[in-house]
């Protein structure tokens, strides 16, 4: 067939009624509206006094707002022995180093399994595909056995490297990079470049959506983390540690949990509203077609 016969072949389009296009957007406007309203929720409970937020029953809209609650907060943090800021350093130290570590050592894992052949590889993978069926709380024991005989334990790589081990980003890595042609990896082989250099100037900008949602998942995963049973000493304690002390504390600190339950919260919104259209491409992307 000409080239010309394909140019003036009409493309195929898809048509949807008016009617049709209405519905759908009023289905997803009610599923939406339903995913919407914990963070609605949530919002006006951080400013509402006390009398409304034991209002049974609970209403969703604050009708006096106030930032009593917020100021409580300020002062419940000023009366703790340990600085406010000590627990945010102790969380960005530990999520930053936690996402960096893995990301890298997921990516050049994944890069192997899946651009080389070697004896073992279908092993490898479905030990990695296995290990995704066990949630935390069946290997909190081991890892807390394994960070023990490390010499680990009370100590920020308590944290830190087993999150390194997420087999999740290791598999989410290792089908992306499955999706880069071959012949892109073979032309720069031929131009010289050397295998590490391949990995990083070519594999990893082509799977820049797939990393970039990797980190989404390990900062959600390591931001809320309170370290589960692994760290004692009060000077090396989380944020979310913080949080969950004061949300503890009665009644009376109802008002300032509200307060610091939306704060926890809005970091990891506001990471995932910057980095929405690198998710969404990663979870429908097409592929990369040789």
């Amino acid at each position: 067939m000409s080239s010309l016969s394909l140019r003036l072949r009409p493309k195929k389009r898809v048509n949807r009624s008016f009617m049709g296009s209405l519905s759908l957007f009023l289905l997803l406007l009610v599923f939406g509206s339903f995913m919407i309203l914990p963070l609605v929720y949530a919002i006006n409970n951080a400013f509402k006094p006390l009398d409304e937020i034991f209002l049974f029953p609970p209403r969703m809209f604050v009708r006096n707002p106030t930032f009593n609650n917020f100021s409580d907060l300020v002062n419940l943090l000023s009366q703790s022995w340990v600085p406010f800021s000590r627990y945010i350093f102790n969380t960005v130290f530990i999520t930053g180093m936690g996402i960096v570590g893995h990301v890298i050592l997921a990516s050049a894992a994944a890069y192997p399994l899946a651009k080389h052949h070697f004896p073992g590889k279908a092993i490898l993978f479905q030990v990695v595909v296995l290990s995704l069926m066990f949630t935390p709380a069946v290997t909190a024991t081991p890892n807390y056995m394994i960070m023990s005989w490390l010499g680990m334990v009370d100590t920020y790589w308590a944290v830190i490297v087993p999150a390194f081990a997420y087999s999740l980003g290791l598999y989410l890595m290792k089908q992306f990079m499955e999706q880069i042609p071959d012949a892109i990896l073979e032309a720069a082989k031929i131009d010289g470049a050397s295998e590490y250099r391949i990995f990083w100037t070519v594999v990893m900008p082509n799977v820049k959506p797939a990393w970039l949602t990797l980190i989404i998942l390990l900062f959600q995963m390591l931001w809320g983390s309170d370290g589960n049973g692994f760290i004692q000493s009060e000077q090396l304690k989380t944020l979310h540690f913080a949080a969950n002390q004061i949300i503890q504390g009665g009644i009376a600190r109802a008002g300032a949990g509200a307060a610091v339950a939306l704060i926890l919260m809005s970091v990891p919104i506001t990471l995932f509203i910057f980095s929405q259209s690198q998710i969404i491409e990663t979870m429908a992307t097409s592929g990369m077609k040789e």
